[in-house]
């Protein structure tokens, strides 16, 4: 791969990755606030790759020819070649010889370079699903641990729309004291539970989606049945003291008590 390879690739690369954070592609991968620096990083890769090939590309410089004290051309058979001239020979050989071996060293890299465009085409070409029920299955709840936490009231509305991590939260480490007999109504997907009825789930990130982790509601009264995996939800319900294990991490797993529920298509944003 020689260095004009090399910016073509390294330009796709840099493409490819200010496509994806001037969509919403991005937000498979990280989480909403780093799209600044996504691409910031895209146009430095992009500005990289043209600075790159314009120095590859430009015309080359006349090369000026040296000449001797008396004005004439210091040729192979001039007075610095030497008496007899050997030394002209062997110089302009190991010069020619080794100017095409810097050359082709600086050039060229090595082959495997190209594997860089496996994550340009897989930027341009694939959109992979966020994480799901699959991961859920695989994964503890976010929630190991005990902590001590002080909630503010819940936002004004019935019901009051909050996230799941957030009622998770209130609902184990405050025992619902801030949420009461209120309504509260929330969005997450569908994932199987430990004993196969469904649970309610949303995946959180602290950066990215390599270190996604599930945050898992059990769920009772009006619970969604028939429905498969992955599929997105709103329910609104009522908070219940019960309390569920996780048999990947033995977690503790909220419940809500759910009073109504209905189908509604996957947010924009499918990270917590």
């Amino acid at each position: 791969m020689n260095r004009q390879a090399q910016a073509v690739v390294l330009l796709l690369l840099g493409g490819a990755v200010v496509r994806a954070s001037v969509t919403d592609l991005y937000l498979r991968y990280v989480k909403e606030g780093l799209r600044p620096f996504l691409i910031a990083a895209g146009l430095v890769l992009i500005a990289a790759a043209v600075l790159t090939l314009w120095h590859e590309l430009r015309p080359a410089r006349p090369s000026t020819e040296h000449t001797g004290p008396t004005g004439d051309l210091a040729g192979p058979t001039g007075e610095h070649a030497g008496p007899t001239g050997e030394h002209a020979g062997p110089t302009a050989e190991h010069a020619e010889g080794g100017d095409g071996h810097d050359h082709d060293h600086d050039h060229h890299g090595p082959r495997i370079g190209w594997l860089l465009l496996l994550p340009v085409l897989g930027l341009l070409l694939v959109a992979p699903p966020a994480l799901g029920s699959y991961s859920v299955g695989q994964a503890g709840s976010a929630l190991a641990g005990s902590r001590q936490s002080d909630y503010p009231p819940l936002p004004p509305g019935d019901p009051a729309p909050v996230t799941v991590l957030d009622y998770a939260s209130r609902a184990l480490f405050e025992k619902g004291v801030s949420i009461g007999d209120r309504r509260v109504r929330l969005t997450g997907f569908i994932a199987p539970g430990p004993d196969g009825r469904p649970i309610l789930a949303r995946m959180v990130l602290s950066c990215c989606a390599a270190d996604g982790r599930p945050v898992k509601l059990g769920l009772t009264g009006d619970v969604p049945v028939g429905l498969a995996d992955d599929t997105w939800v709103e329910v609104i319900g009522r908070y219940t003291d019960r309390v569920g294990r996780d048999p990947v991490d033995d977690a503790e797993i909220p419940y809500l008590a759910v009073e109504s529920w209905r189908r509604v298509p996957a947010p924009r944003n499918p990270y917590e």
